[in-house]
């Protein structure tokens, strides 16, 4: 599903342009579009790589040609850098179009057969990513526009801060009119909010406070607010002169006031509105076809035919083999009590925190840097790009996610970015601190996502797209990977390491408990208290995270489990000749893949190596 949101930056894929798909066709059920698609294998078109790759590249090039927003994040600057994306249903429509009928196109206009190598596999990468999104797209309408994760409210501020870059006066200029142009943006999202909430489809009551939150921290600052600060810092850095400078500067400011701020007060009007009549459900399973929306999420997500019911029974399996080897650990240190004891005792006590964001940071930092030392070791391909380590910007702190990610800028000029949310050191475990940051930065998903990003030769839709179970399954194995090459000396780092692993383990159990056995918040709150070490605020705010996202947080164990199976496939099968360099080659040199293509390519892989 694309989520309407301000911007595209959670989504793959930039939309597209209209094509020749009637519109009747983009309603029908998922099976019917995915089985269109793969029925059009037969053709018998002969044609040759190139045309392949002109096939993919002029798929690319329309898509860009109807998002400004992705140019931007791919680095592109043209006459459309103040522009922001049409985020109207009708785009969502053409978007959907011009990916289906692309598909169509390509089961007609070429032959699987006749193709080898990187072709075959984009090829059939490309038909699967066609049917999850065609899988998905009957559900358009169930997201939450405004939330508290990825929410239009927070998403466009954050976009012009760490996206936009100000090079020169036109780069400026382009920024004043993204100002502008927020204005329709967020009133186009305001109304299709309001649409969605008279249909039924409204985030539960205490998403409301975390969004309302971000707009009032936005009015609230007045002409201090972090848009107009940070393009006052941009400009500032700009060698022109101080007449021109003070010209831009009242440009963006004008260009608020007018524009910007109204919109953001009728965004917020109409929060307050739906905050009064917003019920405490928390589970998807309250829409009309909610059950069937939750399916397709989890397919899409775990790229796997598991069930909800399977995918909750994982979860226990997890939960249940992590605590034996966390009582180990309990051993080691010498604890006496029960494993939750020892969960109260580690969430709880000073010498597990920071005094300082100073602190957190600079050890951050130098985990990262002590890794980095041994990937050769490890991997035979590295990445180009550099990362940076920074704090969530203060006008979202409060409602954002631990950590998160943003890969670099394919033309070199935006280093990856390791977010951390530090606006509560007391959510911020020093024993978890390895564990994240191998996790979002190195060997996790700077280390996959740069590598990703600068493949030669393979179409934009692989370089820049990607697949949730392979990527945060990279994560997760990341993390586990880092006590394979020696770190974690620390045994309350190791188990900071389990409670991160524990912490996916039980995601299984309470998205599947929310958003198909009915549990309430409360309820899925109580289990990670129970069977977690995570503070109450970690807790409270990861729940309410899977609330909003139904599904994505399936994606992070399955992928890992199925890594780990397949490393040990490797590993059984080619004895002393394994090497875990070229593992991690075949797994990371391919780009993102649903799981099954993964498991072909470690299959092959392994065949190879016992010629």
């Amino acid at each position: 599903m694309t989520k309407k949101i301000l911007l595209a930056a959670t989504a793959p894929f930039a939309l597209g342009a209209c094509t020749t798909i009637p519109a009747d066709d983009i309603d029908r059920t998922a099976d019917t579009i995915a089985d269109a698609v793969v029925d059009a294998i037969d053709g018998d078109e002969d044609e040759q790589s190139e045309e392949l790759a002109a096939f993919f590249e002029a798929y690319d090039e329309a898509q860009l040609e109807m998002s400004p927003i992705s140019k931007s994040y791919r680095g592109i600057i043209d006459e459309d850098y103040g522009k922001w994306d049409d985020v109207s249903d009708a785009a969502e429509i053409r978007a959907e179009r011009l990916q289906q009928d692309y598909a169509a196109r390509l089961a007609r206009e070429f032959d699987l057969t006749d193709l080898e190598g990187q072709d075959a596999l984009s090829y059939r990468l490309f038909l699967a990513q066609a049917a999850r999104s065609a899988s998905l797209f009957p559900f358009r309408d169930n997201g939450y526009i405004f939330n508290q994760m990825f929410g239009a409210q927070s998403q466009g501020p954050a976009f012009l801060i760490n996206i936009h870059r100000v090079a020169n006066r036109d780069h400026a200029e382009a920024y004043v009119s993204r100002i502008a142009e927020m204005g329709d943006a967020l009133d186009t999202l305001t109304a299709e909010s309001r649409e969605r909430a008279a249909n039924g489809v409204m985030p539960p009551k205490f998403v409301y406070a975390y969004v309302i939150s971000d707009i009032e921290n936005l009015l609230g600052a007045g002409d201090d607010n972090a848009i107009l600060e940070d393009f006052a810092g941009k400009v500032d850095a700009l060698e022109i002169s101080a007449a021109d400078k003070a010209e831009l500067k009242a440009q963006a400011l004008a260009a608020w006031h007018s524009e910007a701020h109204p919109a953001y007060e009728r965004v917020l009007a109409e929060m307050e509105r739906q905050q009064a009549i917003a019920g405490t459900d928390d589970g998807i399973w309250r829409f009309d076809d909610g059950a069937a929306y939750y399916d397709a999420l989890l397919a899409s997500y775990t790229t796997t035919n598991l069930t909800a019911d399977q995918i909750h029974n994982i979860g226990l399996r997890e939960v249940a083999r992590i605590h034996g080897e966390m009582r180990d650990i309990m051993d080691q240190v010498g604890f006496e009590g029960s494993l939750q004891d020892f969960f109260e005792y580690t969430r709880t006590d000073d010498r597990f925190f920071y005094d300082t964001r100073e602190e957190y940071l600079a050890d951050a930092r130098a985990a990262v840097d002590r890794l980095t030392e041994k990937l050769p070791e490890y991997f035979g391909t590295l990445p180009e790009a550099p990362f940076v380590i920074k704090p969530v910007e203060a006008f979202r702190e409060k409602s954002a996610g631990k950590a998160f990610y943003q890969r670099p800028a394919p033309d070199g000029s935006r280093p990856g970015t390791y977010y951390v949310n530090l606006y509560n050191l007391k959510d911020m475990s020093k024993n978890e601190l390895e564990a994240l940051a191998y996790h979002e930065a190195i060997p996790g998903h700077h280390l996959q996502l740069a590598i990703q990003t600068e493949l030669e030769g393979l179409p934009a839709f692989r370089q820049f797209g990607g697949v949730t179970a392979y990527s945060e399954g990279w994560g997760l194995y990341s993390e586990e990977l880092g006590k394979d090459m020696g770190f974690y000396t620390d045994p309350y780092s190791d188990f900071g390491r389990l409670g991160m692993e524990l912490w996916r383990a039980c995601r299984l159990v309470v998205d599947t408990g929310i958003h198909s056995k009915r549990w309430s918040r409360e309820r899925a709150i109580q289990y990670l208290k129970d069977n977690t070490p995570n503070p109450d605020g970690d807790i409270r705010k990861a729940i309410e995270r899977y609330i909003v996202m139904p599904g994505q947080a399936t994606a992070y164990m399955i992928g890992k489990l199925k890594i780990m199976e397949l490393r040990e496939r490797a590993r059984t099968e080619l004895g002393a000749d394994f090497d875990i360099r070229g593992f991690h080659d075949v797994v990371l040199t391919n780009g993102p893949v649903p799981l099954s293509i993964l498991e072909e390519n470690v299959d092959a892989w392994i065949a190879e190596q016992k010629r």
